[in-house]
């Protein structure tokens, strides 16, 4: 066979040896559609249809085993969980066999032909064997049904029936051994108990899919199950207790893989010309489209050390993917061509410490078998770009002693019922009369009952921006009447305090930016529509309070602003405060910006902005240009970005200042890190979020840590409860 030979990739950004094939066979039967098993050290899988042979991961020096028992050809091998014995199940039209690999070893060494036990026969058509993580019974998935064997007894302790067609996967929980879950190409996923000789299971439940669910697994530090579909759709559903199997999100596989490539591909193209690397936009010619990904394998991945956040491997046929359970993205992709495997494969993959994992493949159409080390590391590393780029920091190195952490999020829905009582209070103060003699009557305002925006402000106020053009300001404690701020013509877009709490910055769909005393309640200052050639879509207060930065059209604009409080009662209607813009950038592209973000707290020379076009931009205003771009942020637009600006109530470590939030409607919030711009968690809440930073005083009964969600209608991830836990 030859020594283990490297194999390169580039056009994803692989360097070195990433990928290493370590042993490949050929069967004299077709290999298409073989079964394959992975333990922390042996492969499984047959070889010339019914000869079970078994290859040491640990030493590739190691003589293969073969296990010759079945007349019939293979159709399913697992392996048991415990290392001593370690067991082996393989399944046939004829029969079902276990092995005990430590007794065939023994055997072979004498000189004699290794036996197994035989657990059933003539059971039918066995797609799948799945051992319980005590190795006592054995799940044999037979046609639509699912017969647990008493490995010592060999008898039958239970059969869950209820799938209407094949039984593709099976999986025990691992917290809770007596329960086993499956999916079928009906479709559905269904637990089962087993406990008696008979049962239909606990919980059944039918995906709004046309196509047939072929893999399971059951992660037990996320607590969620993941199911791929033949598609290319993976179903992920929460098994924390109460949430009853609620389906948390539904990604396609594809549209992942595209969403990482022009990541990638743009990662690499924003490099400095020293260690920029080939990079192509769109596809080349000659290229073929792969129609779909079925997810034909799901494995662990150890690439994350966390003890909450998991990952895992995707086997598909055009190639294999590392999939983030906590943000819902992709951390690598490695296609099957890119190798120079030109054929399409079925894979299964076991990841056996951080540093590698071994993938088996077989050819779909021929009759090769290859074994794969894969540096998972090397891997990740060389497609995120961690060795070339520079890093950002959000602390200025300059910057004062008092950065503070601002307690924690809060997340609202723009239709929040939360302040309705309070905001019918400030409604009062200012209520449409419509003039009958006219031919149309004002609406009385049903459609602009929706706060449209929050800010904090130092915790002691919260502002508030209606639809209704209306600002009302309340008190922390929601105690008393609102105060209202009137004068737009328009809904009010943004609202943002600044650092000393005096004033209130407001931008409205009117064209016009306004300055509010809150001293006084009363317009301090109005920007009008000639100043800026496009609406302002994002405002506020910058390099604490010296600046109003904001963002018209595809610009960043800085403005230098006066206010003057003089009173004079003869020319009170009189503007005298004024403003003078100081400086404007475009963004890349002159794509018109939708949000923004900047330290006011201190000193900081870093804008945050979001495109139209769902790219994230970050700005070094101190050398007037771009700083660093990633692409495909949102599934839409994003319209809010939340900087965790620090707090005067409590501190943390200094890694997470460097973390923000983004959110864009329908596709939730997500969890961002400036120094790489990479994604760090996510959350699918429905409708339209808004997020704001709040002190510890308003929302201390929730405890510092926490997203707290309020919705006034069902979100589209059934995830409902009101708080989520993140750092």
């Amino acid at each position: 066979m030859g020594e283990p030979r490297g194999i390169f990739c580039s056009a994803q950004g692989c360097v070195g040896d990433v990928i290493i094939e370590q042993r490949l066979v050929e069967s004299k039967e077709p290999a298409s559609h073989v079964p394959l098993a992975c333990s922390a050290q042996y492969c499984a899988f047959p070889v010339d249809g019914n000869v079970l042979c078994l290859w040491n991961t640990k030493d590739p020096s190691y003589q293969p085993l073969t296990l010759q028992g079945h007349h019939e050809p293979i159709t399913a091998v697992a392996f048991g969980n415990t290392v001593s014995p370690l067991l082996i199940c393989s399944a046939s039209q004829d029969y079902v066999i276990m092995w005990s690999l430590d007794e065939c070893r023994q055997k072979v060494l004498q000189g004699l032909s290794p036996r197994g036990v035989i657990m059933g026969t003539l059971l039918g058509q066995v797609l799948c064997l799945r051992l319980s993580p005590d190795d006592r019974t054995v799940a044999v998935c037979a046609g639509n049904k699912i017969l647990m064997l008493d490995i010592e007894s060999r008898s039958i302790l239970a059969e869950l029936e209820g799938h209407q067609g094949h039984v593709t996967a099976a999986e025990f929980c691992p917290w809770q051994t007596h329960i086993i879950i499956s999916v079928s190409e009906d479709r559905s996923f269904k637990v089962g108990m087993v406990f008696s000789l008979h049962t239909t299971g606990k919980y059944s439940c039918i995906l709004s899919t046309a196509f047939p669910l072929l893999s399971l697994l059951i992660d037990a530090k996320s607590r969620q199950l993941v199911t791929g579909c033949a598609n290319g759709q993976l179903w992920i559903f929460s098994l924390v207790e109460g949430h009853h199997y609620r389906c948390v999100t539904r990604v396609s596989l594809k549209k992942k893989s595209e969403s990482f490539s022009r990541r990638v591909e743009s990662r690499l193209c924003s490099l400095p010309e020293e260690s920029q690397r080939p990079c192509t936009h769109g596809l080349e010619k000659g290229e073929e489209v792969e129609a779909s990904l079925p997810v034909l394998g799901l494995a662990p991945c150890d690439l994350l050390s966390s003890e909450t956040t998991s990952c895992l491997w995707i086997g598909s046929s055009a190639g294999l993917f590392i999939f983030n359970l906590a943000n819902f993205e992709l951390e690598a992709v490695l296609h099957y061509r890119e190798l120079g495997f030109d054929w399409s494969c079925e894979c299964v993959i076991v990841a056996d410490c951080p540093l590698q994992a071994i993938c088996l493949l077989t050819s779909l159409f021929g009759r090769k078998i290859v074994m794969l080390e894969i540096r998972v590391a090397a891997l990740v590393r060389s497609q995120q770009g961690h060795d070339a780029g520079r890093h950002l920091s959000v602390l200025h190195l300059g910057c004062p002693t008092f950065l503070f952490l601002r307690d924690f999020v809060l997340v609202m829905l723009n239709v929040c019922y939360f302040l309705y009582s309070f905001y019918a209070a400030g409604r009062s103060t200012v209520k449409d009369q419509p003039l009958v003699f006219h031919t149309k009557v004002r609406s009385s305002g049903y459609a602009s009952d929706v706060p449209c925006c929050f800010e904090a402000g130092d915790g002691q106020w919260l502002a508030c921006g209606l639809a209704n053009h209306l600002l009302l300001v309340f008190r922390a404690d929601l105690s008393g009447t609102p105060t209202v701020f009137s004068g737009h013509d328009g809904a009010v877009s943004t609202v943002c305090w600044s650092h000393d709490s005096r004033w209130l910055l407001s931008a409205s769909q009117d064209g016009t930016l306004r300055l509010w005393s809150l001293r006084r309640a009363e317009l301090a200052l109005c920007v009008g529509k000639d100043v800026f050639s496009k609406p302002v879509r994002s405002a506020q207060f910058y390099y604490v309070d010296t600046f109003v930065l904001l963002s018209s059209g595809p610009e960043l604009q800085l403005l230098k602003y006066h206010i003057d409080t003089c009173k004079d009662e003869i020319q009170r209607y009189k503007q005298k405060s004024r403003c003078k813009r100081v400086f404007r950038l475009p963004t890349t592209g002159r794509t018109e910006i939708t949000s923004l973000s900047a330290v006011n707290d201190f000193y900081s020379y870093l804008v945050l902005t979001a495109g139209r076009n769902r790219t994230l931009e970050v700005f070094d205003l101190n050398a007037g240009r771009s700083a660093a771009m990633t692409v495909e942020v949102h599934s839409r637009p994003v319209h809010q970005i939340c900087q965790n600006k620090g707090s005067s109530f409590t501190t943390q470590q200094h890694e997470a200042y460097n973390l923000f939030a983004t959110t864009a409607s329908g596709d939730g919030i997500k969890l961002w890190d400036l120094r790489t711009l990479r994604l760090q968690s996510s959350m699918l809440p429905g409708g339209h979020c808004q997020v704001v930073m709040t002190s510890h005083d308003l929302l201390a009964p929730f405890g510092p840590q926490h997203l707290t969600l309020a919705t006034s209608q069902p979100p589209v991830s059934p995830i409902s409860s009101s708080s989520y836990r993140i750092l």
